[in-house]
């Protein structure tokens, strides 16, 4: 069976480029879900589950009408096993890149393909080296806006880019969906790709 369109389980605009950007013709459906570490749980376990939770409630939501297969993705910064969430304030934002600065953290990207009630799922780990920062930079990179709702409190594909001195794995993986594994996944289960107009 193949499928000419999908749903995307997230409002990202930046997962949503990715997969126009390959091709895919997808719908947006964001849900809302607690996104907190539990106790004691290992970054990738966290970041596996949520995209997990994600798919499944998306597909729940949507019953009958989803008809056709749903992805979902989360993406959480690493540093010394330390999840780096959203900042929810311009000191938080600051404080997470100057301990980024001058380190090589990771970006784990999780990203899971919920077809006919089966999941499939892939992980992906980037490592990011930044160059050391200073705190007035940090604070003036946060002011553009660019910090809020991201990960680490940087967009990689934005104004943060001046922040990285190497990358050592996937671009698309560090902006919110791995294109290599997300296309894997989509091509076992049919979905079609490289449509034009996605």
């Amino acid at each position: 069976m193949t499928y000419a369109s999908i749903i995307l389980a997230s409002a990202s605009p930046r997962r949503s480029q990715l997969l126009a950007q390959i091709g895919v013709r997808h719908e947006p459906f964001p849900v809302n879900l607690e996104e907190r570490p539990r106790a004691g749980e290992a970054p990738a376990d966290y970041v596996m589950r949520l995209a997990r939770d994600k798919a499944g409630a998306a597909a729940s939501a949507l019953g009958r009408r989803a008809n056709r297969p749903v992805l979902a993705a989360d993406t959480e910064v690493v540093l010394d096993d330390r999840i780096f969430g959203k900042p929810v304030d311009e000191a938080q934002a600051v404080a997470m890149l100057m301990a980024l600065g001058g380190r090589t953290h990771q970006v784990l990207t999780a990203v899971v393909l919920h077809v006919d009630g089966r999941l499939q799922a892939a992980l992906h780990c980037s490592r990011v080296t930044f160059r050391e920062l200073a705190a007035d930079e940090c604070r003036r990179y946060c002011r553009t806006g660019e910090a809020t709702g991201k990960a680490g409190a940087y967009a990689i594909q934005g104004f943060g880019a001046v922040f990285v001195e190497r990358l050592e794995g996937s671009f698309s993986g560090v902006m919110g969906l791995p294109l290599f594994e997300t296309a894997a996944l989509l091509d076992t289960a049919g979905v079609l790709r490289w449509q034009a107009g996605a």
